[in-house]
């Protein structure tokens, strides 16, 4: 696999106040990364600072082969990253179709595999609603319609905030099963999650941050072997 993501010894602000400590980290091409660890642990700030919407940036970040430490979030986001934040982040006022339609386009390499068809397949409680507004969507609708979203870009990245929070757990297995779909598609995917252990069944790598640095970079596997890391950085 070759390297999509590399970030070298990152350092980001809010203000005065530091908050990202030299993080390294790369992400293969196909590769899902799991990113977990306590609140206020850096992770939010991390996925922003990839996107470009946190602008105090510094060290290095390698993204589709060129610099995106100083790019704008539409600039980064046309080299093949999607976002879905926390919160989710459709608009309300426009229907299903509206929402997923307005963010259609190929991806860098000219491919459309993914289509409003593809996305009611794989979601098909979206299909039954897609003349609802967004407003009129459950959290767990929203959440399928938010990763629909980003899917319709037809990224090479995707980059997913809290991919389970507050939703049922049926609603979550759909997610899940959804994020071994955008494995098995080739799409890389940075994934913050609470849930370790759903994670750990469908991530390549597990990632644990602590007061703004990567304190475990290694595989479900090597973690489970040895829970005393998951006792200091998660408290499990």
């Amino acid at each position: 696999m070759s390297a999509l993501l590399k970030v070298d010894g990152l350092q980001c602000f809010y203000g005065v106040s530091q908050v990202l400590h030299g993080v390294n980290l790369t992400v293969n091409r196909g590769e899902q990364i799991a990113l977990i660890g306590r609140n206020g642990m850096g992770k939010t700030t991390l996925l922003k600072a990839l996107t470009g919407l946190l602008q105090d940036r510094r060290g290095a970040i390698g993204f589709a082969g060129a610099s995106s430490l100083n790019a704008k979030p539409e600039e980064i986001a046309r080299r093949g990253l999607a976002y879905v934040p926390e919160g989710r982040g459709i608009f309300g006022s426009l229907s299903v179709v509206e929402n997923l339609l307005m963010s259609a386009r190929p991806g860098v390499s000219g491919s459309r595999r993914w289509t409003i068809d593809r996305v009611f397949e794989v979601f098909p409680r979206l299909h039954q609603r897609r003349g609802n507004g967004g407003h009129q969507l459950s959290g767990g609708e929203q959440q399928m319609l938010s990763i629909g979203r980003a899917l319709m870009t037809n990224p090479d990245l995707i980059l997913l905030d809290e991919a389970t929070e507050g939703l049922a757990p049926l609603i979550a297995k759909d997610i899940w099963n959804t994020l071994g779909i955008i494995r098995d598609e080739g799409i890389a995917t940075i994934v913050v999650d609470k849930d370790h252990r759903s994670l750990s069944k469908v991530a390549d790598r597990m990632v644990i941050m602590s007061k703004g640095e990567i304190a475990f970079d290694g595989s479900p596997a090597a973690l489970r072997t040895d829970p005393s890391i998951l006792e200091k950085h998660l408290g499990v």
